[in-house]
């Protein structure tokens, strides 16, 4: 259990980052929304609190690629719990030309997109990592994706209007990479940072590259939002106490 730790959930508005917080809940913890959008946020903190009969969720507006906003978060919550146990950085930040098709993606988007991102990332693992620095521990959770292991598979978007947008590739990547960079920079500060990697999210996605994407897979396919719960929960206790800038993938075998 989770009794009553303080776990923030960066993108906590969204389809994931929803069913993360219900995660936390059935754990017992103090669950933090933490989304750019305030209006969204305080309607799911709602929506859930009455489903879900449970008081414990919080909710604070989080821009995850200004210092400003971040310390701002991070103040709030130190002064209302006196403590921040763990950040789950899920936040899915880009511009409105991102997933554009190869030969479309201008240098200026792909940047911004990489600096939304994975900067992103990197500035909020930063800030909280010197709350977790001075508090003499925490934890860290970056959701990367399959798509930052293994090359795509191109043949399963034929035909559909979708596509696997190279931005996506080199921020998932590069997030596995600055996981472990993290780690091994946080040595003797009692704070751990490790990857959870999903594979594709069931979001009513064409029938025919569903087809396409399970014939890839050992069994279900495309997972449900909430086939990633229990890794997360792993990740977040003490079961994981000692795996550390480590990538666990969740993907019902896809990138075998």
């Amino acid at each position: 259990m989770l009794n009553n730790q303080v776990i923030v959930i960066t993108g906590g508005a969204g389809l994931i980052g929803r069913e993360f917080i219900k995660a936390l809940v059935e754990q017992n913890a103090v669950a933090v929304i933490a989304d750019i959008d305030e209006e969204l946020g305080f309607k799911v903190l709602n929506e859930l609190k009455l489903e879900l009969h449970y008081d414990k969720i919080d909710f604070i507006q989080l821009d995850i690629t200004s210092k400003k906003s971040l310390n701002k978060c991070i103040g709030y919550l130190d002064n209302k719990y006196g403590r921040i146990d763990a950040l789950v950085n899920n936040a899915y930040p880009r511009n409105k030309n991102y997933a554009r098709h190869f030969f479309d993606v201008e240098y200026e988007d792909f940047v911004e997109n990489i600096g939304l991102n994975l900067g992103g990332y990197f500035t909020t693992s930063q800030q909280f990592a010197k709350y977790f620095q001075k508090q003499k521990y925490g934890n860290i959770i970056n959701i990367s994706s399959i798509y930052g292991v293994v090359a795509p598979k191109f043949e399963i978007y034929e035909n559909t209007i979708m596509t696997m947008p190279v931005e996506y590739a080199a921020i998932k990547s590069g997030l596995i990479h600055l996981t472990k960079y993290m780690a091994k920079y946080f040595k003797g500060m009692n704070i751990k940072v490790n990857t959870l990697s999903p594979g594709g999210i069931y979001d009513s996605q064409p029938i025919d590259f569903l087809d396409k994407y399970k014939k890839e897979c050992l069994s279900k396919g495309m997972l449900d939002k909430s086939d990633l719960k229990g890794t997360l929960i792993f990740l977040l206790s003490d079961m994981s106490k000692y795996i550390n800038g480590q990538n666990i993938i969740v993907d019902d075998g896809f990138t075998l």
